[in-house]
């Protein structure tokens, strides 16, 4: 299903019934990233699983993004579906969406869950996102998955389930090369820890306790500025800590969302 919304078509997926619940996947990824979340919360929720602009089957417009039309994007989808208010889930880049959208557009979200994301990287971060869209323009989004993967499986998991770590490459490759781009120009420039406290929903943050590309530390500073906050941190997980250790997750997930 799509719909139109801040000038593109976007994809979203709905299944389940009761309370709202929203989800937006990682850089390089899809909907499918959230298969096992789906599986396990859709007789409790109703769920809407999107494509970020660039991925999946949302629209991929050439050019540079930015988290703010990234947030932009999502309430233009809330409003085309007429969701005044839900839950919220994003991991990585879905996070910082998140983040960002809850401070442009408050009021929406009656909690936050924030997965293995960050509110700031250091400025030397810069050159390695130019590499890697330099990569991805030059030698297509293949050449991209091998070192991908290393960051977002541990090796025990990279061994141990071969299936799943070759249905996230092929989600990598598949993303649209203008896509990965743009979103690669919004995501290192996010810089809005100094902000969160204006953030006034239960949150909670999780993260993998091996996670290379958003550590726990990252994680510890948007606990610490979101009032109220909960952190999460999941053993033996690296940065796709909802497919790498989907129990211990969905135990968390769903303690959190019982209590609200």
């Amino acid at each position: 299903m799509h719909v139109e919304a801040n000038g593109i078509r976007i994809h979203y997926e709905m299944q389940g019934s009761g309370p709202w619940l929203v989800l937006s996947h990682s850089l390089a990824c899809s909907t499918q990233m959230w298969n096992e979340q789906v599986n396990a919360f859709s007789d409790r929720f109703r769920i809407v699983n999107f494509d970020t602009r660039g991925h999946g089957k949302t629209d991929a417009p050439a050019g540079e993004y930015s988290l703010d039309m990234l947030a932009d994007d999502l309430q233009g989808m809330l409003d085309a579906l007429g969701i005044d208010t839900c839950h919220f889930m994003g991991l990585s880049m879905g996070g910082m969406i998140g983040m960002t959208h809850a401070l442009r557009h408050p009021g929406r979200f009656s909690s936050l869950i924030l997965c293995d994301t960050t509110s700031r990287f250091p400025p030397a971060v810069g050159p390695v996102w130019e590499q890697r869209v330099n990569m991805a323009r030059t030698q297509g989004m293949g050449a991209l998955v091998d070192s991908t993967l290393e960051r977002w499986f541990t090796e025990p998991t990279r061994k141990s389930r071969p299936d799943l770590v070759q249905r996230i490459g092929g989600l990598i490759s598949a993303t649209p090369v203008e896509g990965y781009a743009g979103c690669c120009h919004a995501i290192p420039k996010i810089d809005i820890t100094s902000k969160l406290g204006a953030i006034d929903v239960p949150t909670l943050v999780i993260v993998g306790d091996q996670d290379p590309s958003t550590p726990v530390e990252m994680s510890r500073d948007i606990q610490k500025a979101i009032p109220g906050a909960q952190l999460g941190v999941i053993p033996q997980a690296a940065h796709l800590s909802n497919l790498e250790q989907p129990e211990v997750f969905n135990a968390m997930l769903g303690q959190f969302l019982k209590d609200r």
